[in-house]
């Protein structure tokens, strides 16, 4: 597999050999990238698709590799990073944004056009894609709630539209975690509303996750789904597990649902880490907790 030959296909893309992903990851730690291609339009991005399928090489698209672990061995084939693809536009009280632009970027949008329906957002750190990808929520909302319709790249290299009703959104789902498609663009169907009123929900919002998260360390954010009938946190910290460390990944001192990087943490830390805190509610409480963060990539480079 000649990487290589992919600037020569592409020569004006932005594309990076053996790029160590753990400059990008919110963990700060994940292995190489084989090749690391940061498509800046649509068209790029179906043109690059469509030349690495022919290839037959292996295909894996990230956004802001925020609620994500990036294993220790890399990513081999080509990978795609969607954060050069961030443009945001307005019509009335729908708003559009590309995959690669951040959630918090595009609430700040919102805000600044007096649009309301996307407070609950202003703080998650993921990609417009990525949210849609897991259908993220926080604070009483999720972004299905606001989606009028998705721009699909499907696996046939075809840009198609799809409703919300498409989408199969759930709690922390979308039909796109089972299927080769991407997520190029997303229309949200907001509701004009007051500034200062949107504006002191975002900051009450905001307080209240700086009040709780460990934001001043590296994280892949809330690690765990949550539970029928219980609250993660409070499981983990009953369970005397808070501030366990395995490696440099630690259990949160401010909030045992989040794993942080407390210094030279690596991926295998953090993977271990979670399958201990797995048995040890499952051994104490005899729940499952389910993993919210997506885990990805090699454990070893060939």
């Amino acid at each position: 597999m000649d990487l290589s030959v992919l600037k020569e296909a592409f020569p004006i893309s932005d594309i990076k050999l053996n790029e160590p992903l753990s400059n990008y990851s919110y963990t700060k730690t994940g292995g190489q990238a084989d090749a690391l291609v940061f498509p800046q339009s649509v068209e790029e991005t179906q043109a690059l698709v469509t030349y690495i399928k022919e290839q037959d090489w292996p295909l894996t698209v990230l956004g802001n590799a925020s609620n994500l672990i990036i294993r220790d061995g890399g990513i081999r084939g080509v990978t795609l990073m969607m954060t050069s693809m961030k443009e945001v536009r307005i019509d009335g009280d729908t708003l559009t944004a590309q995959s690669g632009a951040r959630l918090i970027d595009v609430c700040q949008v919102a805000l600044s056009e007096h649009l309301t329906g996307l407070e609950f957002a202003c703080g998650i750190p993921g990609s417009i894609g990525g949210a849609v990808y897991m259908n993220a929520g926080a604070y009483g909302g999720e972004v299905k709630d606001v989606i009028a319709s998705v721009t699909i790249l499907t696996a046939d290299g075809e840009i198609v539209e799809r409703s919300n009703e498409e989408m199969d959104f759930a709690y922390r789902h979308s039909y796109v975690q089972s299927s080769d498609d991407m997520v190029l663009e997303v229309v949200f169907q907001l509701e004009k509303g007051e500034y200062p009123l949107i504006e002191a929900k975002m900051m009450e919002l905001t307080e209240l996750r700086e009040a709780k998260q460990p934001l001043d360390l590296p994280s892949c954010g809330s690690v765990f789904k949550r539970p029928e009938g219980y609250y993660t946190g409070k499981l983990i910290q009953d369970a005397g597990l808070q501030g366990v460390t395995i490696g440099g990944a630690q259990v949160s001192e401010k909030h045992a649902g989040f794993i942080v990087n407390i210094g030279g943490g690596t991926a295998t830390d953090y993977m271990q880490l979670i399958e201990h805190i797995q048995e040890q509610i499952w051994k104490i409480y005899k729940v499952k907790l389910e993993r919210e963060v997506r885990i990805i990539g090699d454990d070893t480079v060939d």
